[in-house]
């Protein structure tokens, strides 16, 4: 990040989040678990470090506080480690700021041609600071201070706007070695269909992931800002108010013994596409099934009033997100309809009636899992209540839910294999009707997947 090739004007600071120690002839870098040794230091760079470690400095303030010794050895040291953020100015007026996770890319040598346009997996998104351009693959986060900036995202292309044509050089040359413009499209579409990945799928893996973007566990453990934005959800959801349905309780002792073993059922689990209509799976079933999975088996208070729950499968932090709701064509001794699982009352509690349309658009996707369009006995959707872990997992929070739900999915196959019930995953759910029906909206309990349910066909 070399200092002379921004204007005067130009703002240098520690990133945030970097502490910097001071000897008498030395410093250390401290960003955890990043750390760096500066020796060697003279009084000079020492009074540079100190002003940078009061805020942001010019070059020129730089070489003041070093008493009009050349600080650029120093500080090429520290933009080569990644541990400088770079505010560029003009007439007074941040334009942008260069916002590094660790050590900068090399610049790249050949100049950026005028066809480079903004990388596909670029995204611009306002927050409480301003704009922010991000990348899954950057080296850095860019923030836009002036707005006049955004019409050359794509290049230089936009030679009408009201700024000095050094300064949009500049910005469009910092756009390309941080990784925003690509100087040929076509062939960053032909890498990313080869490598597979598309822009959603490759921005959820990094920002929920540890790495350059996010080296320490400061944004996937419980923080105070987290359970300020997101305060804990009960353990226990609210009540659909449908009268109550009480469900059979297996004997877990009897099971226990009666079971097949679990090498038996791990190598006997199969995906059931065919089911028998004729001869159905029953309530009974379909209680059992529900209480071994996915029953409340208890919750405890933390020291913090924090409500833990504990079901047979587990979850991060004890959040238990997922709730289950059947939604039943064919069940011997049940309705047809939509209900909803209480798991701390091992009941069910009807949610919407079979002939409402919503009901339809729920089980619709199942009609590409299933031969010929077969309509399943039941499914079991799986909806999840974010508020449950968001503030245990910020970051990750969503990454944990998805982790939930495949943990939840083989629980229920490994079961269904002991009952010899037959059982398929879901894994895309319409949330839109879901929401309509269960009568919540989508961010608070959206469906995050499913499971066919039924009696296999004989073979």
């Amino acid at each position: 990040m070399p200092t002379a090739t921004y204007p005067q004007q130009t703002r240098f600071a520690l990133r945030d989040g970097i502490t910097c120690r001071t000897g008498p002839a030395d410093a250390i870098l401290l960003d955890p678990p990043r750390e760096a040794k500066l020796t060697g230091l003279d009084a000079g760079q020492l009074h540079a470090l100190a002003t940078l470690n009061q805020g942001p400095a010019t070059v020129s303030e730089l070489s003041a506080a070093a008493g009009g010794d050349d600080v650029a050895e120093l500080m090429g040291r520290l933009a080569d480690g990644g541990w400088l953020s770079v505010t560029v100015r003009d007439r007074g007026r941040d334009l942008y700021t260069l916002r590094p996770f660790g050590p900068p890319a090399p610049r790249p040598d050949a100049p950026l041609p005028w066809s480079a346009t903004l990388s596909k997996f670029a995204v611009l998104h306002r927050d409480s600071e301003g704009f922010v351009l991000q990348h899954p693959r950057a080296w850095c986060d860019l923030r836009i201070h002036d707005p006049r900036l955004l019409a050359l995202l794509d290049g230089l292309g936009a030679a009408d706007v009201d700024l000095p044509i050094d300064v949009k050089s500049q910005f469009t040359d910092d756009l390309h070695w941080c990784g925003f413009l690509v100087p040929d499209a076509d062939a960053e579409d032909r890498e990313s269909t080869t490598r597979g990945g598309s822009l959603p799928e490759l921005w959820f893996h990094r920002r929920s992931a540890l790495g350059a973007h996010t080296l320490t566990h400061n944004h996937f453990d419980p923080t105070t800002e987290a359970k300020r934005r997101f305060p804990q959800l009960p353990a226990r959801n609210a009540s659909h108010p449908g009268d109550a349905i009480d469900l059979h309780v297996p004997d877990l002792s009897a099971k226990r013994a009666e079971d097949p073993t679990l090498t038996a059922v791990l190598e006997d689990r199969v995906s059931t596409r065919s089911f028998d209509d004729a001869h159905p799976i029953t309530l009974d079933q379909l209680a059992e099934l529900l209480y071994r999975t996915a029953r409340s088996r208890g919750t405890r208070l933390s020291d913090r009033g924090e409500e833990f729950d504990s079901r047979p499968y587990p979850s991060c932090g004890s959040g238990y997100e997922l709730e289950l709701y059947p939604v039943v064509r064919k069940v011997g001794g049940l309705s047809p309809g939509m209900y909803h699982y209480d798991s701390f009352e091992h009941v069910l509690r009807p949610v919407v009636d079979a002939d409402s349309p919503v009901v339809t658009e729920v089980s619709q996707p199942t009609s590409s899992t299933l031969p010929e369009g077969a309509e399943p006995q039941v499914l079991l959707v799986m909806a999840a209540r974010a508020g449950r872990v968001m503030g245990t997992s910020e970051q990750a929070g969503y990454a944990a839910i998805r982790e939930h739900v495949g943990v939840l999915m083989q629980t229920i196959y490994l079961a269904a294999t002991a009952m010899g019930l037959g059982a398929c995953a879901q894994t895309y759910p319409d949330t839109a009707p879901f929401a309509t029906a269960a009568g919540v909206d989508e961010p608070e309990a959206c469906a995050v997947g499913g499971m066919i349910i039924g009696s296999p066909a004989r073979r």
